[in-house]
């Protein structure tokens, strides 16, 4: 019995430190805090959100490219930032020249790709523009269509306006007129160098006599 008594003391100590250590392991997994996400999915989460953020960015700074024509200084293609207006493809082109008629043109019109920009002269009306006030619409200041030139009555710059005539060849139109006189059809500016059959067939539908 005494021997027994010995055994029970010199275990009783080892068992009260195993129950502590058994119920300090138990505190500890009921209050372990939640797993946050990890470093890898934190990078992941922020990748995507960068990606969506730069395509928005690249939409809302995209590019229009409009074809500046008429009563300009330098007539040509320009790209603008999307958005942007007619006085901005005006201001792009060098600005107008002296017999610009602004009365016809919207300035304030938003600008879409693709987009011809006409400025006519005076005394030019625009192609299916009828009354357009200041902040009128329409196709007044930025219109798909090109205006019907005259090759008897046109001056040097209402030429250029047509697609494909440049400087050279406006000067060659006005030179063949002083030296055989007036148009008598369109197709007859195939007797003016530098313009074939493929050339008048693309622009006949720009020109009148």
């Amino acid at each position: 019995m005494e021997r027994l008594k010995e055994i029970w003391e010199s275990y009783r100590y080892q068992l009260l430190i195993l129950l502590a250590v058994v119920g300090l392991v138990g505190v500890w997994l009921v209050k372990r805090p939640v797993d946050t996400p990890s470093q890898t999915d934190q990078t992941m989460a922020m990748g995507s959100t960068s990606s969506v953020t730069s395509a928005v960015s690249s939409s809302v700074g995209g590019k229009v490219c409009v074809d500046v024509k008429g009563a300009v200084r330098h007539p040509g293609i320009y790209k603008l930032k999307n958005g942007a207006r007619v006085n901005e493809a005006v201001a792009a082109a060098g600005g107008i020249v002296n017999n610009a008629d602004m009365k016809q043109v919207n300035l304030a019109k938003q600008l879409a790709d693709q987009e011809v920009v006409y400025v006519p002269v005076n005394g030019e009306t625009m192609p299916g523009a009828s009354a357009v006030g200041p902040a009128g619409t329409g196709s007044a200041g930025a219109t798909s269509e090109a205006p019907i030139v005259n090759l008897n009555k046109a001056t040097k710059e209402q030429l250029c306006q047509i697609t494909g005539i440049g400087d050279k060849k406006a000067d060659l139109i006005l030179q063949y007129r002083e030296q055989h006189g007036q148009f008598k059809s369109v197709d007859e500016l195939k007797q003016v160098s530098g313009f074939g059959d493929k050339t008048v067939e693309k622009i006949k539908d720009q020109l009148a006599v």
